[in-house]
């Protein structure tokens, strides 16, 4: 938490043009945090030039920290869409969830709180789908993967079914630990994330 206090404290002295400009929020875990490269390697990073690219005027905060789960998200989400007031939200949570083996009824439940309360300020919402090894079972893996379609589709929003598709199984991809996506990862990532954020974003005016 302290860390996203720090963030917040960073990103709100940004001058009043910060405020004149709608906001695109990346609310996740070490996938977005940019764990193990630069700052400017990450796929945040690069959706900023992307969205700029496109005619887009949006800025992007990044509000991701590294060993996240759904319950701090869910606990986070609140002060989050006080300090910025996103116009869309991209929600990349539950991996961690996964691998610590929490329950999936659980790790929806606060999905379902996250969405619905950006939802309520008047934020759009989408969604990017993680997947687990296959050694937590066949039974686990089938219920946490499966939360995150039955999810979007009870609550209506955009959402790809996985996030690190083309990367989780190239080595040349990922960092030592077998984890996480390294700098050459990251265009991938944006690419798989963009098709949904592009359609919640609609046309760049």
């Amino acid at each position: 938490m302290r860390r996203f206090l720090i963030l917040v404290a960073l990103l709100t002295i940004t001058g009043s043009h910060a405020a004149d400009v709608p906001t695109v929020l990346i609310f996740g875990d070490s996938l977005s945090a940019g764990y193990g490269i630069e700052a400017d390697q990450s796929w945040a990073t690069l959706l900023q030039s992307r969205l700029r690219e496109q005619g887009y005027e949006h800025r992007v905060v990044n509000a991701s920290i590294s060993g996240e789960t759904t319950e701090g998200g869910a606990e986070r989400i609140g002060p989050a869409l006080d300090n910025f007031s996103p116009e869309l939200i991209i929600l990349e949570l539950g991996g961690n969830d996964g691998l610590r083996g929490f329950p999936p009824a659980r790790m929806r439940q606060n999905l379902e709180k996250i969405i619905t309360t950006s939802k309520a300020s008047g934020a759009g919402v989408v969604l990017l789908g993680i997947r687990i090894p296959s050694n937590y079972g066949s039974r686990y893996t089938q219920a946490f993967e499966s939360v995150f379609r039955e999810t979007a589709e009870s609550l209506d929003i955009p959402w790809i079914e996985f996030f690190m598709d083309g990367i989780a199984l190239n080595e040349e991809l990922m960092q030592a630990d077998g984890i996480h996506p390294n700098a050459n990862a990251q265009p991938i990532l944006l690419d798989n994330a963009w098709p949904i954020i592009r359609e919640a974003l609609g046309p760049a005016k």
